[in-house]
């Protein structure tokens, strides 16, 4: 006869602490691995210019992945909230501050996601069925219109020959961090999960470095198997650095194959990306009155669908300007930088200023070896934010000018704002 289950222990305010470390590590394995692996690893290998340093950036990208998840962790356990940085920011800074992530991460982080990863779906079925010069961007804008219009919100190659190198090869360590980095994106939203970890304050430590050290592990196997495929200079010239592999391995067969597997997967992660992207979106509308056509819940659906949307249309525009740009999944990924880096630069400070403005509030989780720890975060923040402008101006300029243009609407546009994620008004 099995033992009765320990009664889990529950806070009057909080979740249930249910999570064990084999479940925390794995749910942020989960979060972390996603479809980039298949389209930074060749951008990354071209700008470093060595096996030996590409090796070093990925687990580079590993560490401080662990470090960042450990302040959002203190920050997600004091002060929990479906909000997120957006919380966070508003807390730690006030309400213009929030308004420009709500902004930014409907006009540039979330939508930005969604059409970078439909350009990859776009990169690997052009290697199935291509459809002329413009390949990648008509299955990219094709992928777009479709999920946005016909699902209403589901329920929770060879390396090609001639020509010169590609203009960021050489571009060094900086350029080849953020792409890394953003292979690494999810250990932000891992930190949303400590509440529900039992022993948080030693479990979530190990979770975070088992999971990160997982996920690091593997990525590095990833690229030992492309360039030991590939060779170096083939893995910085390819577009579908999988295809290219499976290609040598499997020949023409091999490549389909794996391209059809790479975009499904990148086609989930449009979906998940459309699915959270339309609920912040919703959240932003309920707080913000000229806002307001986002925050309507449709009833038929079951979801907010003018947020969703509104949503699609922005990542559909970036699409179109990819493919004006022939700038495709690198460029795009350009463009939400410097915003990226500037609010996770931002948030990694809000916790000194949250230590200091809210002294007394509980604390269930503190990043060991504060202030060193975040202060580490927060200055890699900002050389990210310097090398995403240094090496990737053009596209990067074009993300700040849309956060240019939220803090207009701000400026401008709102007046008798309601609060912000159950922040009082000044």
């Amino acid at each position: 006869m099995m033992p009765a289950p320990e009664k889990s222990p529950q806070s009057p305010s909080g979740p249930a602490q249910v999570l064990a470390l084999g479940d925390a590590t794995a749910i942020i394995v989960g979060l972390i691995v996603g479809a980039g692996i298949f389209g930074t690893p060749s951008i990354v290998a071209g700008a470093v210019e060595s096996p030996a340093l590409l090796v070093a950036v990925w687990v580079a990208g590993g560490a401080f992945s662990v470090i960042g998840a450990l302040c959002y962790a203190e920050l997600a356990t004091a002060f929990p909230s479906a909000g997120g940085e957006y919380h966070f920011i508003g807390r730690a800074y006030g309400r213009p501050l929030a308004f420009l992530y709500g902004w930014a991460r409907m006009t540039v982080v979330v939508a930005g996601s969604i059409a970078v990863f439909a350009y990859l779906f776009g990169d690997y079925m052009s290697r199935v069925i291509h459809l002329g010069p413009q390949s990648s961007a008509l299955w990219a804008a094709g992928v777009v219109v479709v999920l946005f219009a016909l699902a209403p919100d589901p329920a929770p190659a060879a390396p090609p020959a001639g020509g010169g190198a590609p203009w960021y090869m050489g571009a060094g360590i900086g350029s080849a961090m953020v792409f890394v980095l953003f292979t690494y994106g999810g250990w932000n939203d891992a930190a949303y999960i400590s509440a529900e970890v039992r022993d948080r304050r030693r479990n979530m430590v190990r979770a975070l470095l088992l999971s990160i050290g997982i996920v690091t592990l593997l990525y590095l196997l990833v690229n030992l198997a492309y360039l030991k495929g590939l060779g170096y200079e083939g893995m910085t010239r390819s577009d579908a650095v999988a295809a290219d592999l499976m290609k040598r391995v499997w020949g023409p067969a091999g490549e389909k194959l794996i391209s059809v597997m790479i975009a499904i997967a990148a086609l989930t992660s449009v979906n998940g990306s459309m699915i959270v992207g339309a609920r912040s979106n919703y959240a932003l509308g309920r707080d913000w009155p000229l806002l307001g056509f986002l925050g309507r819940w449709d009833e038929a659906s079951g979801s907010p669908r003018t947020a969703m949307l509104v949503q699609g249309a922005i990542a559909l525009a970036l699409v179109v300007f990819g493919a004006f740009q022939n700038a495709g999944f690198k460029g795009l990924v350009e463009y939400s930088l410097p915003v990226f880096w500037g609010f996770f630069m931002l948030t990694g400070v809000a916790l000194f200023v949250l230590r200091l403005k809210e002294r007394e509030a509980p604390r269930p989780f503190r990043v060991p070896g504060y202030p060193l720890v975040p202060g580490i975060f927060v200055l890699t923040c900002a050389y990210l934010l310097y090398s995403s402008l240094a090496y990737h101006r053009a596209h990067a300029l074009v993300g700040l000018g849309v956060l240019a243009a939220g803090a207009a609407v701000m400026l401008f546009g709102n007046r008798g704002q309601t609060t912000v994620s159950g922040l009082k008004k000044p």
